[in-house]
């Protein structure tokens, strides 16, 4: 595969780790209630701490985290057994910067094993400190770099002679706290890779391949709004709607309330709704270019007219917004007729997209 040699420590911990359970579970069987929710807690709280920490925090610096913030995240993202915040920070920002190209280390181009966890049986190309340069200077990241095997095994030690402690049933806690639990997280955070870029809606652009997809983000931790993600990847929310599943989202801005993070990067509607409006259009016009309809130049120049007619709207809106913040009380009266315009031109925008065939 592209003459790259396979990296065989990743490749024998993968598959071995895999192995091991398929022999060690069934002599075990169900775990106690005890161990049954403490691996689901250790499950959730390592993802989120890949997501929040890893991904949000240092991988798109969408937020800045107080110290504290930093060494939680850091010890339960070693849990994790992902690989340092500074290799997965570099692998993950050439993932944005080449996405589904041949740079790209886990491009969905490849084939979605690929993108899912083959990609790490090859010697991956060595950190290039430019790209991780604001990265390398933060001395817990390269503390935990330099070493991580025992970040990984003290970590994942403290937490399972802890829960053997406590519940007397060592080998259940190391089976199920450490090996299961791994497991699962592993092939959770993997989808991100895999189905976030292969299974959903592109709503905001389709230069990429990620798309997306509410039951996702269920089984990873609020990644499942990947196109969103990878339009605005700066923005420190994946779901940007009130019920988008994000816990990640939910948890920064937790820690931002209680002084424990800051600088929460989010974008402005006015351009999440000019990305919307622009990437429906395109998908519409592109639709309606293959229909075999007698009428689609009509349908076509009435997509476009309302379309510029929303973006009109949203750039009035926006100006007048400012305005008012600025002490300009008296376009109140102006802003609701406005926002009232643009209701009905995105109920009619909705009502035209159900009406066409997007896919040919």
């Amino acid at each position: 595969m592209d003459q790259k040699k396979i990296c065989w420590p990743i490749a024998l911990f993968l598959v071995g780790y895999h192995l091991f359970l398929c022999i060690a579970l069934p002599f075990y069987g169900l775990p106690s209630t005890f161990l049954f929710w403490t691996s689901f807690a250790l499950l959730f709280l390592s993802g989120l701490a890949i997501t929040c920490g890893y991904h949000r925090l240092y991988s798109h610096s969408a937020y800045k985290a107080h110290p504290i913030t930093e060494v939680f995240f850091l010890f339960l993202a070693s849990l994790a057994g992902q690989g340092s915040a500074l290799r997965w920070c570099y692998d993950h920002r050439l993932h944005h910067a080449f996405v589904d190209t041949e740079k790209d280390p886990y491009t969905v181009k490849k084939g979605i094993f690929h993108a899912h966890m083959l990609w790490m049986f090859w010697k991956s190309s060595p950190i290039d400190s430019k790209v991780v340069s604001d990265l390398m200077r933060n001395r817990l990241l390269r503390f935990q770099h330099d070493y991580y095997g025992l970040c990984f095994f003290f970590s994942n030690a403290i937490v399972f002679l802890t829960a053997g402690f406590i519940c007397g049933d060592y080998w259940g806690a190391f089976l199920y706290t450490w090996w299961f639990r791994l497991l699962l997280l592993h092939h959770t955070t993997w989808c991100i890779n895999s189905l976030a870029h292969y299974w959903g809606t592109q709503n905001y652009s389709q230069e990429h391949s990620a798309v997306d997809n509410y039951i996702i983000s269920l089984i990873t931790y609020g990644e499942g709004y990947h196109n969103y993600h990878h339009t605005f990847a700066y923005d420190y929310r994946n779901g940007i709607r009130w019920f988008h599943f994000d816990p990640s989202k939910w948890l920064i801005w937790l820690l931002s309330r209680v002084g424990l993070a800051r600088d929460l990067k989010r974008v402005d509607v006015e351009r999440i709704d000019k990305q919307l409006l622009t990437g429906h259009r395109d998908k519409l016009l592109e639709a309606i270019k293959r229909s075999l309809s007698a009428n689609k130049e009509a349908v076509a120049e009435k997509v476009t007219l309302l379309s510029e007619r929303l973006s009109e709207g949203l750039q009035k809106k926006h100006a007048l917004l400012q305005r008012y913040k600025q002490g300009q009380k008296d376009l109140f009266g102006e802003i609701r007729t406005v926002k009232k315009r643009l209701r009905n031109d995105w109920k009619e925008w909705r009502t035209l997209i159900k009406g066409l065939p997007q896919d040919s």
